[in-house]
C-alpha cells in the first residue's frame, strides 16, 4: 500500500517531509521530558492517586485524538511515528512523576530514595522488564502502581500498536478510495 502518494513525490520532497516529521516528533519528545524535569512537583505528594489518574486521562486523550488525526492525515505511517513519539514519552513521563510525588510522599517507599532521574530510569525499567534490581517498591502502595504500570505498558504495546496499525491502515484505504 502506498503511503497517500509519499512515493510518487520527488525524492527532495520525500525527504524534507520526512525531516520535518522526525523534527516535530523529537521536540515533542524533548518538551515532555523537560518538563517532567523542569516543572515544579512541590505541593502535590498528597493527591498522588489523583494525579495519576488524570495523567493517565491525559494518556488516554492524546492517544485517541492522535489515532483519529492518523487516519486523517496525508501521510498516516508518518503520523503514527509522530504518535508514537509522543504518547510513550508522556506515559513514562506520567508514571516518574507518580513514583517521584509517591517517594516524596512516603519516603522509603521504594528500596532507595528516588529523585526525578532515578523515577525515570525505574520507570523505563519497568517498561522493558528488565528490573535490574536496584530499585523496587517496598510498600504496598507502590507495588500497586507499578502493577498497574506493568498492565499500562502491556496494553499500550499491544493494544497501542494494534491500534495504531489499525489507524494507518484505514488513513491509506481512505486515500485510496
Amino acid at each position: 500500500m502506498a503511503d497517500g502518494g509519499f512515493h510518487r513525490l520527488p525524492p527532495r520532497e520525500r525527504r524534507r517531509i520526512a525531516r520535518n516529521s522526525l523534527l516535530r516528533s523529537l521536540a515533542g519528545a524533548v518538551v515532555i521530558v523537560a518538563a517532567y524535569f523542569l516543572l515544579p512537583l512541590d505541593g502535590l505528594e498528597g493527591v498522588v492517586a489523583v494525579y495519576l489518574g488524570l495523567g493517565l486521562l491525559v494518556v488516554t486523550v492524546v492517544l485517541v485524538w492522535q489515532i483519529r488525526e492518523i487516519t486523517r492525515s496525508p501521510y498516516p505511517r508518518l503520523r503514527a511515528v509522530d504518535t508514537l513519539a509522543t504518547s510513550l514519552p508522556l506515559f513514562l513521563v506520567v508514571f516518574s512523576a507518580t513514583y517521584y510525588l509517591m517517594e516524596q510522599n512516603r519516603a522509603g517507599s521504594f528500596s532507595e530514595p528516588l529523585n526525578r532521574t532515578d523515577a525515570m530510569y525505574f520507570t523505563v525499567t519497568v517498561l522493558a522488564t528488565v528490573g535490574f534490581g536496584d530499585i523496587a517498591p517496598v510498600t504496598g502502595a507502590a507495588r500497586v502502581v507499578v502493577t498497574v504500570q506493568i498492565l499500562g505498558d502491556l496494553l499500550l504495546v499491544g493494544l497501542g500498536a494494534k491500534a495504531l496499525l489499525t489507524a494507518v491502515q484505514a488513513g491509506l484505504r481512505k486515500q485510496q478510495n
